[in-house]
């Protein structure tokens, strides 16, 4: 059952590329480790980022210190909110780096007509050889 799987999957990638011009399939390649630890776009809001959330905890912390008599149940209502509101802080900034990472690449790749980016981080790599490698133009637009 499994083969049959694997099977119509190479069946689709095969016909996929066919489809896009028989092997004129243009694959560009992104380490987004590198954009992430690099690209003084990202690393601002990653900044950004860390000192909201630091000062998120700070504030709860001071809550729970300002009132030392506080009940068990005034104390997880107060852990709960502090818990929403990293979490809110989070999603808010997992956006914002998602959307500048995206912008920046579909520049790059409406300039260098490409068809697919793939990740080529080594951690875990999707694409082994070939492609263009487009890191270093993403970083330069995250400037």
């Amino acid at each position: 059952m499994n083969y049959f799987s694997k099977a119509a999957a190479a069946v689709l990638v095969t016909a996929s590329i066919c489809a896009a011009g028989c092997g004129q399939v243009h694959i560009g390649t992104l380490d987004r480790a590198r954009v992430q630890e690099e690209a003084p776009g990202i690393k601002a809001v990653v900044t950004e980022a860390n000192t909201k959330l630091m000062e998120a905890q700070t504030e709860a912390q001071e809550k729970f210190k300002a009132n030392p008599n506080m009940t068990q149940e005034e104390a997880q209502q107060l852990q709960m909110e502090t818990q929403r509101k990293l979490a809110g802080l989070n999603q808010m900034y997992s956006i914002q780096l998602e959307q500048k990472l995206n912008v920046a690449v579909e520049d790059i790749v409406k300039e260098k007509k490409l068809d697919i980016v793939m990740d080529s981080s080594k951690t875990y790599p999707s694409v082994i050889t070939g492609g263009v490698d487009i890191t270093d133009e993403v970083i330069g637009k995250l400037q």
